[in-house]
């Protein structure tokens, strides 16, 4: 275990702490113990720490607690510059040789995304020298612009390859999870507008074409000129799933995933535990059976879907496709249009286009039940404003939960026929 730096730390946290009765390693990931974790890993480097704050953080109550920061360290040449850095209390599922250090009394690993333990190619696709054969076998220039995307500690990350000659995606994952992966979009884009692999490496790494098109959620916030396709396409993209699917395993449910999301809510805002106790009861009473398992996208929402010129031209992130149940793909894509209409700016077109996709899935599917599960849903959306540790997380949760229950209320009124 490395030394802890006794400096008293001169940076402080930029976001709402969790109250008291917050789990112990939440509140020390995030508060003062987080700055003199900080500062002993840049010591450690032979750097200082010149200020942070927390971009991300992931709880998973009983296990583990996960921490992303955005730092700047200032160096002995006078240099600053800026770096990720993510502490996670998994000290037990990383690799030996782990950078571990102490926050709180407790032992945690420490890396940057380029170091990150479980994702050991990362590393060499990071750098221009080591990736250029890889892009030049599908034939990119090695010289061809690399650009950070996405990045999930510890589970994947998305690196954008730009250059004249063409673009493509390198996604990182899990060295056991490769092959997999490459199977699934082979499968997929015989089928669907999928994004096909152009192979994958034991390290690691998947090649994934690009499709053309821009995300609904660009059109539907006007990011991007012209029309979202009719909610039809939605149902129609996904009765073209191949029955082939199912050998991928089963996906999650809604429902069972309401009760493990509604105890993260519950951990990082203990004043909240009776209310989400309350919706998860409302939930379970309600959701109904939903019937045998379908071919399904596993987390299909606005962001997912490219397109262009109302049309559906891309379908994304098939990493959670499996067994699963229909309508919880299209519960889910309500939850998330619901969401953004809240946040943003352009709530009256988004709303429009999500009571077409209400009114399109309530065709196939039971009203209460549907609602039921939009419901659900929200209860994990409502983990998002902690996790991505937005500025008045603790109001934004509080206002994700208040709009599940308005699904739920709606679901046991009486509608008029349309």
């Amino acid at each position: 275990m490395r030394p802890m730096n006794t400096r008293t730390a001169t940076a402080t946290p930029r976001r709402a702490l969790p109250p008291n009765g917050a789990p112990a390693d939440v509140r020390d990931l995030l508060g003062n113990e987080a700055a003199r974790l900080l500062e002993a890993v840049a010591g450690a480097a032979g750097a200082r720490l010149l200020d942070w704050r927390s971009r991300q953080i992931t709880h998973h109550p009983g296990h583990s607690t996960t921490a992303q920061y955005l730092v700047r360290l200032a160096w002995d040449d006078g240099s600053v510059q800026p770096e990720t850095v993510i502490a996670s209390t998994a000290v037990r599922d990383v690799p030996e040789g782990t950078a571990i250090f102490e926050a709180g009394g407790r032992r945690v690993a420490v890396w940057t995304p380029r170091s990150d333990p479980h994702l050991p190619a990362l590393r060499a696709v990071l750098d221009p020298q080591r990736v250029a054969p890889v892009l030049e076998s599908v034939g990119l220039p090695g010289s061809a612009t690399l650009r950070l995307v996405a990045y999930r500690p510890g589970r994947r990350a998305v690196i954008e390859v730009d250059d004249a000659a063409g673009r493509l995606f390198l996604k990182v994952v899990r060295p056991e999870h490769a092959e997999r992966l490459h199977g699934r979009h082979r499968l997929l884009a015989s089928h669907l507008p999928v994004p096909a692999s152009a192979g994958w490496s034991p390290s690691g790494v998947v090649l994934l074409e690009a499709r053309p098109g821009v995300t609904l959620r660009a059109v539907l916030r006007e990011e991007a000129p012209g029309p979202p396709p009719p909610a039809a396409a939605i149902i129609e993209l996904l009765d073209r799933l191949p029955a082939a699917l199912m050998d991928a395993g089963p996906t999650r449910d809604l429902v069972q995933d309401a009760e493990r999301l509604g105890g993260v809510i519950a951990a990082v805002l203990p004043g909240a535990r009776h209310r989400v106790r309350r919706l998860l009861d409302a939930i379970a009473r309600t959701a109904g059976d939903p019937g045998p398992a379908q071919p399904v996208h596993g987390d299909l929402y606005e962001a997912q879907l490219l397109v262009s010129g109302g049309r559906v031209t891309g379908l994304l992130d098939v990493d959670t496709a499996g067994a699963g149940h229909r309508i919880d793909d299209l519960a889910n894509c309500c939850a998330h249009l619901s969401v953004l209409a809240l946040v943003d700016a352009h709530h009256r077109r988004i709303n429009a286009y999500g009571t077409d996709v209400l009114q399109a899935a309530e065709a196939v599917h039971p009203p209460l039940e549907l609602r039921s599960r939009i419901a659900a849903a929200l209860l994990g959306l409502a983990t998002g404003p902690f996790r991505v540790q937005e500025p008045d997380w603790p109001q934004r949760t509080m206002a994700r939960l208040a709009l599940a229950e308005r699904w739920l209320d709606s679901g046991r009124r009486p509608r008029r026929r349309r």
